[in-house]
């Protein structure tokens, strides 16, 4: 004999995304973007890692991308400063803001003969905008190369302060 209040499976499955939609909501894109008028940007940089048995220094070439994600508006980068692993300044990038336009980006660059940062080195960026703007993807991008080996890496800047 049938069953006659049992659902069908596929109710059962109907039900389940349903479910799983209420638990979990798809919330889309726009929604989920957290705007900003500024911020300031701890992004590790590395002018040599450690590799090998005896843990020799591998020299690294660093570049600092700042790529500014508006369709519409331009950001101001207002401070791009280097320090190495001691904390202490190494250079100030920068004389006065720069404007960085739309989907535009800028790059600083340190050289796989630049040690002074050493493995512990890091860019202090900040940007501002008129008004509240996707923020920008500040990223460190490593590379190196020793006898024919190569190495390379990213490392996405992470923000510690909310400017405005």
């Amino acid at each position: 004999m049938k069953n006659k209040c049992r659902p069908p499976n596929i109710s059962y499955f109907l039900l389940l995304i349903f479910i799983c939609g209420i638990l979990n909501p798809v919330v889309s894109s726009a929604e989920g973007i957290q705007l900003s008028a500024g911020q300031t940007v701890y992004v590790p940089i590395y002018s040599h890692i450690y590799s090998g048995v005896k843990g020799r220094p591998f020299d690294l070439a660093a570049t600092l991308s700042i790529r500014n994600t508006n369709l519409k508006s331009s950001i101001t980068i207002t401070s791009v400063k280097y320090f190495d692993s001691g904390g202490k300044i190494v250079k100030d990038y920068l004389d006065a803001p720069i404007d960085l336009e739309s989907l535009a980006a800028t790059r600083y660059i340190i050289t796989e003969d630049d040690r002074t940062g050493g493995s512990g080195a890091n860019f202090i960026v900040k940007w501002k905008s008129e008004q509240p703007v996707n923020p920008p993807v500040i990223e460190g991008v490593m590379i190196g190369t020793q006898s024919g080996q190569g190495i390379s890496f990213v490392s996405r800047g992470q923000v510690i302060k909310d400017d405005r």
